[in-house]
C-alpha cells in the first residue's frame, strides 16, 4: 500500500545572515535532495523554519509544531541539512529519532550523507550526534575561558551600563599589525551615583525593597531612562557588586562565598569597584536567572566603587535574611480581568488582591486595586479599590445582554451591511464588494462570538471565559464611580 503521508523539511539558524546555512540555503538543498531520491512534487513538502533559535535543546516552536504533526501521522520522512541543524544535544537527538521511529517517521541529513533506512546510516547518525554534542560543549568551554581571561584584566563588556556609571571607551595597546586595542570602562556618573547611595541607605533604614520603592516613587526619583524604580531594579541595584568598593570586606565577603576570584589581596586597593562575569542564565524567551555565587567569575575593576565594602557586605546579608522569610502573596485564581482593568484617574493596571473573606457563594473575596495606589500609598493615586467578585460577574452579565437578540448592539451589528451601502454608495464597484466582503465577515464573527458566549459563558471555567473575555473586550476602565468597557475594534468611547 502506497505512503501517502508528506515529507517535512526542517531548517534552523541561530543568527540571520544571508548566505551560507542560511534558512532559504538549507531549505532548497533539502528540496533537491527530496526530488532526487523521492517521486515528489511541491505539494507533498512541508518547510518548517526556526530562525533566532539555538541547537542547545529542542525548545523550539516550528520544531515542536513538526514532531506534533508526526505524531499525528502526517509525515513520512524528516529531512534537514545538517544533524545539528535537529539539536547539538545528543540526549535530545536521540529522544526525537526515538520517536521519530515510534511514528513510523523516516529521517535523513543531506550534508552529513545520513540515511537511517540503513545499518551503516543509523550508525553514522548517532556518532555525528556525538560530535555534535562535543562541538557545543568546546563553544561552552571556550566562552568560559573568555570570561577568566576577561577577569583578569577586569573589564567592561559594554553594553547598557549599570546605574551610576556610563561607558567610557579608552585606547588600550597596539596590536601586531599595527591597529590600536580600544576597551570600554565604566565612568562614574555623579547624579546616579548620589541614586545609588540613596537606595542602599534607605534599604539599611527601612529593612524593605517596597518600602524603599514607595518612598523612590513619592519623592520622583527616576531611573536613567526616566521610569520610576520598580522593587526589581532596586533589587539589581542591591545585589549589583559593580558598586561595591574593593576593601578588606568585600574581600572577606567574597572569599567566604567562594566565588572564582581572579584578583590578588593587593588588588582591593579601597578605590576600585567589583567586576563579576558569568552571573546569569539568559535563556531566549525566559527571564534572566542569577547563578549561584560560586559560578560567578569576579574581579577587581578598572572603575571607581561607590559602596563601602561593610555597607554593601551589609546590604547583602539583609537581602538573605529577607529571602528566608518572604512571605508569597497568594494570587486571586478566579479574577478574570487582570490585565484588562485600568484606573480611569492615572492608567497603571489595577490588580486583584485576595482577602481571607468568604462571600455568600463560597468564593474567596477579592478587590482589584491601582498598583500605583498601592506602590506610592495612597501619595500618587487615590482611586478607590472595587469589589472584584462583583465587578466579574458584572461585566459577564454585560456581555450576556450584548449578545442578546434584542440588545442594542447586536441591532447594529445586523444593519451594518445596510449603512456600509448607504455610505460608500458612489464608490466603484469593486472596491464596494470587497469592502462588504470584509466587513460583513468582521461584524458576522464579532456577532457569533457574543451569541454563542451569552449561551454558554455559566457553563465554563475560569480559564476559558478568560479567554472569551480576552476575545471581546479590549480595556475595562474604572474611575471610582463607573466602569467602562471597551470592545475589540472600538478606539473610543465605552459601554
Amino acid at each position: 500500500m502506497p505512503d501517502n503521508r508528506k515529507y517535512a523539511i526542517y531548517s534552523r539558524k541561530f543568527k540571520f545572515t544571508g548566505k551560507g546555512e542560511s534558512i532559504e540555503n538549507q531549505i532548497e538543498i533539502c528540496r533537491r535532495a527530496l526530488k532526487s531520491k523521492y517521486d515528489v512534487v511541491d505539494e507533498d513538502i512541508v518547510e518548517f523554519e526556526d530562525e533566532g533559535f539555538s541547537g542547545g535543546n529542542t525548545k523550539r516552536p516550528k520544531f515542536q509544531e513538526m514532531m506534533e504533526r508526526c505524531r499525528n501521522g502526517e509525515f513520512q520522512l524528516v529531512i534537514c541539512y545538517r544533524l545539528d541543524r535537529i539539536s547539538r544535544n545528543t540526549s535530545d537527538f536521540v529522544n526525537t529519532y526515538e520517536e521519530l521511529k515510534e511514528h513510523s517517521v523516516c529521517f535523513r541529513s543531506v550534508s552529513d550523507n545520513i540515511d537511517d533506512t540503513s545499518p551503516m546510516g543509523r550508525a553514522m547518525m548517532m556518532i555525528s550526534s556525538v560530535f555534535a554534542q562535543l562541538e557545543r560543549d568546546i563553544i561552552a568551554e571556550r566562552i568560559t575561558d573568555n570570561m577568566h581571561e576577561l577577569a583578569k584584566s577586569g573589564r567592561w563588556l559594554g553594553g547598557n551600563p549599570p546605574t551610576g556609571y556610563r561607558s567610557a571607551e579608552t585606547v588600550g595597546s597596539m596590536t601586531v599589525d599595527g591597529k590600536i586595542h580600544k576597551a570600554r570602562m565604566l565612568e562614574k556618573n555623579p547624579e546616579e551615583a548620589e541614586l545609588v547611595r540613596l537606595v542602599f541607605t534607605k534599604f539599611v533604614e527601612l529593612r524593605s525593597i517596597t518600602k524603599v520603592e514607595t518612598y523612590l516613587l513619592n519623592n520622583d526619583f527616576k531611573s536613567k531612562k526616566g521610569n520610576t524604580l520598580s522593587r526589581f531594579a532596586i533589587k539589581t541595584i542591591l545585589q549589583n557588586p559593580v558598586y561595591a568598593i574593593a576593601d578588606e570586606d568585600t574581600w572577606v565577603y567574597l572569599n567566604e562565598k567562594d566565588m572564582q576570584l581572579y584578583s590578588s589581596h593587593d588588588d582591593f586597593d579601597g578605590i576600585h569597584g567589583i567586576m563579576a562575569y558569568n552571573k546569569t542564565i539568559q535563556k531566549k524567551g525566559r527571564s534572566m536567572k542569577q547563578k549561584a555565587p560560586s559560578e560567578w567569575i569576579v574581579a577587581v575593576g578598572k572603575h571607581e566603587g561607590i559602596i563601602e565594602g561593610k555597607r554593601w557586605v551589609e546590604v547583602q546579608h539583609l537581602l538573605e535574611k529577607n529571602r528566608d522569610k518572604a512571605y508569597r502573596k497568594p494570587k486571586s485564581n478566579t479574577a478574570l480581568l487582570s490585565g484588562l482593568l485600568f484606573c480611569a484617574c492615572c492608567g497603571s493596571f489595577m490588580r486583584p488582591k485576595l482577602s481571607s473573606r468568604v462571600n455568600k457563594q463560597g468564593e474567596k473575596v477579592y478587590d482589584y486595586l491601582c498598583e500605583l495606589k498601592e506602590r506610592s500609598h495612597g501619595l500618587k493615586c487615590d482611586n478607590k479599590r472595587i469589589n472584584g467578585n462583583e465587578l466579574d460577574r458584572q461585566i459577564c452579565d454585560e456581555i450576556k445582554h450584548l449578545g442578546e437578540d434584542d440588545s442594542e448592539l447586536m441591532k447594529l451589528l445586523r444593519n451594518s451591511q445596510k449603512s456600509l451601502n448607504e455610505t460608500f454608495a458612489d464608490l466603484q464597484a469593486e472596491i464596494d464588494r470587497l469592502t462588504e466582503k470584509k466587513t460583513d465577515e468582521q461584524y458576522q464573527s464579532l456577532a457569533d462570538m457574543l451569541s454563542s458566549f451569552t449561551k454558554t459563558i455559566d457553563t465554563l471555567d475560569v480559564m476559558k471565559k478568560r479567554d472569551v473575555i480576552r476575545c471581546l473586550v479590549r480595556r475595562v476602565e474604572w474611575d471610582g464611580e463607573n466602569i467602562h468597557l471597551y470592545l475589540m475594534g472600538a478606539e473610543s468611547g465605552g459601554y
